[in-house]
């Protein structure tokens, strides 16, 4: 790509460095860029400054906020004794989509993972321990991948909670809506199996 001056191929680095965007991607982003109006370039470019200078972590439950409390934190409408345990704040947005649930949530920052050394004291476990107050909260969704790092999250959780006197209960996983048997996976087969409920 020496073709380009090397302000162009400067900004195609940067962008390629971004999730899911290669240099073909990086190069058509840039040339677009480049032929925007200035005004769009530079309000692309406010904005990104703008989110690295204003969003931080809410101080409840670790999701991302403009505020020291974040929007559903500061909802008086939401059920404060119910929190859902999630292990970052995509899976928090995936929930919320589905206008499923209205309680709360913690956001755990990872999963448990003693094979790349990550364990309670690297994610917001403690945090999560210190709400969990019998008095306040009457429920906690483990709402973890149901890969093995998260199985094991939730195991540990599960674990150091069910003394308590809060409801410690786990997403459904097994067979999505719509799935035809024949190309489940062993393991999904297997779990929805053993979570089969009765009617």
């Amino acid at each position: 790509m020496t073709y380009y001056p090397e302000p162009i191929l400067k900004l195609i680095d940067s962008l390629a460095k971004l999730p899911g965007i290669g240099k073909k991607t990086g190069e058509r982003l840039a040339l677009h860029i480049l032929h925007a109006p200035n005004h769009e370039a530079a309000t692309l470019a406010a904005d990104i400054i703008d989110l690295k200078n204003r969003i931080q972590l809410c101080s409840v439950c670790f999701s991302l906020s403009d505020k020291d409390k974040c929007r559903i934190c500061a909802d008086p409408s939401r059920d404060k004794t119910v929190i859902c345990v999630v292990e970052n704040p995509t899976d928090m947005a995936a929930i919320e989509k589905s206008k499923a649930f209205c309680g709360t949530y913690h956001i755990l920052g990872g999963a448990l993972s003693p094979i790349d050394g990550i364990g309670p004291d690297d994610i917001r476990i403690k945090e999560l321990f210190k709400r969990a107050d019998p008095s306040q909260i009457k429920e906690i969704i483990l709402a973890t991948k149901t890969n093995v790092e998260g199985e094991v999250t939730a195991s540990y959780i599960l674990d150091r909670l069910k003394r308590t006197n809060i409801k410690i209960t786990r997403i459904a996983s097994g067979i999505p809506m719509g799935g035809d048997l024949q190309y489940i996976d062993p393991l999904t087969m297997q779990t929805a199996l053993e979570k089969r409920y009765g009617f």
